[in-house]
């Protein structure tokens, strides 16, 4: 491709920009695209001339420079001097800290993301998978002024470069014990313009395709170590379409490193293989120089503009699914830029030694850094072409269209209640249609990692479908909006990302475990959010861990298992909720508040086989609105036992204990928890204002009932230690649940192997009240709970 001939003004700005600047060179290959780029921006009127443009690019060149200036100092100085003289040796950190290498290595990709902004006159949404890599963001916002407002007052004027390289791993602490500096390690709600936290690789590559609307552009930014430990990232074209998803243009930073050896990646084969990889799985990968800002603007631009061409045509029936998805790989050396880029040091600390300590150190700090610095004055005006936010009529990087989701408040649907033995999944099942028929304009999204009609959601099937690239019968369709495949972290991440719409995710409960790294990444990401006073506006999304442990006996134990609930119980409980619904009623009445409840996650632990109706609409409300309620209580005699219950089936099985004790006489009193982390002592303040209050949880449990026996679905140790100020007296209280006992049972078979059954529930009532189980318990029966006989006289007619 020959060059063409430029105009003088053109030409000396174009000769400015090809000369380099420090360590950015431009390669002939990159140079013949930024001429096509040029023109095609002057064509299209989004630039005057292409001298404006080659002037832009040198811009960007001296921005990136800088940022990677100021990364290496954020590394290791507590101070910087922008007239590029040599620091002193206190100038540096006693114990400097940071994932300097890539973090270098992103400079240039974000910093060509915000000139790609200026050049087009559109504000793209960005994510990076690689949350430590989040200096170079950091660095780039405050040399721009693409600041929230925290950073902003610390960062800007006279010291704020220092005030910034002295926060970064400064580990100062405020009295509450929270963080000083509005500055982090990863991605954070500090971070302007960040939406993931990204400190688990490989969820940003199973969720940048379902996160952008149509009309809109996101950029994601990967990591290749990611590329080999997530390989679901393989399948987004099979859910990328034009008419519900907005343009993705993802960008591997091919550094070749991981933390202390190279990656398959790191090699050409290695990188053969997986071009290869991508184009069998319907990309088109795009190899550029990514140690080039002005590659990075071409690139990006090159496969949106390629993407929004399949788009149309996909949209105007021309094209077939699965389309195309360009992906760019950026290849460059891990810490590129600066002393010791390629070796394994990178990653951290490149420098041989401290350069506080060491005098070799400090010195190729100073030899390495100067060749990066930009006197400031220049700086100054690169930043000012490269920005233009007013004159563009285009908001701030920082208020990107994915960073300020924001969707209108759902229309509720109204379903009568039920009477009849059904699924409580049903209940989800009429709920969720009737959502998403009242609600036309919210992207719906159903994430499903096995079966829907197993789990009683027929009418969801029905009306959503499987989406497919072939579909070969009624239940799936093209444009389907159930992400289905073999992969927990797939689809809850499908769903996850999902923030403009209406989801929901429903599986085994024993599989929901394998979603835990995604959810808790979202949830730990929501509750910095809500710290900061800038609380995530998302709609609620449920997580239905159904199938679950205790009637999945069929299955073995490697389908029994409680760890969801009770790792999520862990998290706060209010951005975090776990609820155990009994029945259709209690299950439809506190669904409106899941969905409705925004930046929150709720595992909702639900029976798919028939149940009893135990609450009529009143009380279901009442559980719904206060996490518990009194089931049942007789006072006829002495101090009542208190019961309480958590699950279903435990629910069921205290019932049929309190009928025993009623027939003896013997007082209690029946609490159902449907919610047991409202119940908890709260840990902050911003837990506090979700937990009921002491007033409320007297009403409940009154401490004059010092006796206490509890069934819950969960671990027994798990309950009590979360909920232990509901068990004030330990010798006299009993926690009966799961024990990890299980096999090819049924119910009633996990119920007594676990030690939950009725009877169970008997003799530990016994227990706590110094009495002999005898006197509710026949001689067999007891037998058979304490091992010695028949299990059958217990299991009988059991739920």
């Amino acid at each position: 491709m020959s060059s063409p001939i430029l105009p003088s003004t053109a030409c000396s700005e174009y000769e400015l920009w090809r000369s380099g600047y420090g360590v950015i060179q431009h390669t002939d290959a990159t140079s013949e695209r930024v001429q096509a780029l040029a023109s095609r921006l002057v064509a299209a009127n989004l630039q005057p001339d292409t001298a404006t443009v080659y002037r832009k690019l040198a811009d960007l060149d001296r921005l990136t420079s800088a940022g990677m200036w100021l990364v290496v100092h954020m590394t290791y100085a507590n101070r910087v001097d922008s007239s590029g003289a040599p620091l002193a040796a206190k100038d540096f950190k006693c114990n400097p800290e940071g994932h300097t290498g890539g973090a270098l290595n992103m400079v240039p990709a974000y910093a060509a993301y915000m000139a790609l902004n200026n050049l087009t006159g559109q504000t793209r949404s960005w994510l990076m998978g690689q949350g430590h890599c989040v200096a170079a963001v950091d660095a780039l916002n405050v040399l721009t002024g693409n600041l929230l407002p925290e950073q902003h007052k610390r960062y800007t004027g006279t010291d704020g470069l220092s005030r910034m390289v002295a926060d970064f791993y400064s580990y100062q602490q405020k009295p509450d014990g929270s963080v000083v500096a509005p500055l982090g390690s990863h991605v954070n709600p500090y971070t302007a313009g960040g939406i993931i936290e990204g400190g688990y690789l490989g969820f940003a590559e199973l969720q940048y395709a379902h996160m952008p609307l149509p009309g809109e552009s996101l950029i994601a930014f990967l990591s290749d170590g990611a590329a080999e430990e997530q390989r679901g990232s393989d399948w987004i074209p099979r859910w990328w379409r034009a008419a519900d998803c907005g343009l993705v243009t993802p960008v591997m930073i091919a550094n070749g490193r991981r933390i202390e050896q190279r990656t398959e990646l790191g090699t050409r084969e290695g990188l053969e293989r997986f071009e290869a990889h991508l184009a069998a799985h319907d990309f088109d990968p795009f190899r550029f120089d990514g140690r080039d800002p002005a590659a990075f603007v071409c690139a990006l631009a090159e496969m949106e503009d390629s993407l929004q061409q399949r788009s149309d045509r996909a949209l105007a029936g021309e094209l077939d699914y699965p389309v195309r998805i360009p992906y760019g790989i950026a290849e460059t050396v891990k810490g590129f830029g600066f002393y010791g880029a390629g070796l394994n040091p990178a990653h951290n600390l490149p420098l041989p030694g401290n350069p506080r300590l060491d005098v070799r150190a400090r010195e190729l700090f100073q030899t390495h850094a100067s060749r990066l610095w930009v006197e400031p004055e220049e700086l100054a005006q690169s930043v000012l072409r490269l920005k233009e936010h007013e004159q563009q009529s285009r908001p701030l990087e920082r208020d990107h269209p994915l960073a300020r989701r924001n969707p209108p408040d759902l229309v509720i649907p109204v379903l009568p209640e039920r009477n009849d033995p059904v699924s409580p999944m049903l209940a989800v099942d009429d709920f969720f249609r009737a959502l998403v028929v009242q609600n036309p304009d919210l992207r719906a999204r159903v994430g499903n990692p096995d079966e829907l009609a197993s789990n009683r959601l027929t009418g969801i099937l029905e009306d959503l479908k499987h989406r497919v690239i072939d579909p070969e019968n009624d239940s799936e369709s093209v444009h389907g909006k159930i992400i289905t495949v073999l992969n927990e972290e797939a689809v809850v991440s499908a769903c996850l990302a999902n923030k403009a719409g209406i989801n929901l995710v429903a599986s085994y409960e024993a599989f929901c475990v394998k979603m835990l790294g995604a959810i808790r990444q979202e949830l730990i990401f929501a509750r910095h959010q809500k710290a900061v006073g800038r609380p995530a506006r998302w709609l609620g999304q449920p997580i239905i861990a159904t199938s679950h442990t205790w009637e999945n006996g069929k299955n073995e134990q490697s389908h029994q298992d409680t760890t969801f609930c009770e790792s999520l119980l862990g998290e706060m409980n209010d951005v975090s909720r776990v609820i155990f619904p009994v029945d259709y009623n209690s299950t439809l009445a506190v669904l409106p508040s899941v969905f409705t409840k925004r930046g929150t996650i709720s595992c909702m632990v639900i029976p798919k086989r028939n149940r009893p109706c135990v609450f009529d609409t009143h009380e279901a409300e009442a559980l719904a609105q206060n996490g518990a309620l009194v089931v049942d209580e007789d006072t006829s005699g002495g101090e009542p036992i208190l019961l309480i219950a958590n699950g279903a089936y435990q629910l069921s099985e205290a019932i049929r204990a309190c009928e025993r004790l009623r027939d003896t006489g013997t007082s209690f009193r029946l609490v159902y928890i449907q919610e047991p982390g409202r119940f908890r002592e709260p840990r902050d303040t911003l837990e506090a204002e979700s937990c009921m209050s002491e007033f409320e949880r007297e009403r409940l449990f009154p401490s004059r009932l010092h006796r206490r026996v509890a069934l819950t679905h969960m671990r027994p140790e798990v309950f009590r230690g979360h909920l232990h100020t509901l068990f004030p007296d330990p010798g006299h209280s009993r926690v009966l649940g799961y024990i990890n006992r299980g096999g090819t049972l049924n119910e009633a078979g996990m119920l007594f192997a676990n030690h939950c059954s009725w009877g169970h529930a008997l003799a530990a009532c016994a227990s706590v009240l110094d009495k002999p189980p005898g006197e509710w318990l026949s001689s067999a029966e007891l037998a058979a709970v304490e091992g010695r006989g028949d299990p059958a006289l217990i299991t009988r007619g059991l739920s």
